[in-house]
């Protein structure tokens, strides 16, 4: 069904946005480094994406910074946020 689809697109793009901003922020990333990274990531993907990309930013942007500073994967931290299947 469609909302199953949207979760898989938006599951996709949470995916690939952690982990171009993981690639950014590099290894132990500090708080600096992964804000830069967290800017960085979205322009990236493209104009469309990288709009979306932002809103999920904001959104959840303490956790993403969490995770990435803990070392998880994208699509654990996604998943911690509810957008992939965990």
């Amino acid at each position: 069904d469609s909302v199953a689809q949207g979760r898989g697109f938006k599951c996709k793009l949470c995916t690939k946005a952690l982990k171009k901003i993981q690639a950014l922020a590099g290894d132990d990333p500090d708080e600096a480094a992964v804000a830069a990274a967290l800017q960085k990531g979205c322009q990236v993907l493209g104009r469309a994406k990288g709009k979306r990309c932002q809103q999920l930013v904001n959104k959840y942007r303490d956790q993403i910074t969490e995770g990435l500073q803990n070392g998880d994967m994208p699509q654990d931290i996604c998943a911690a946020m509810g957008i992939c299947p965990s």
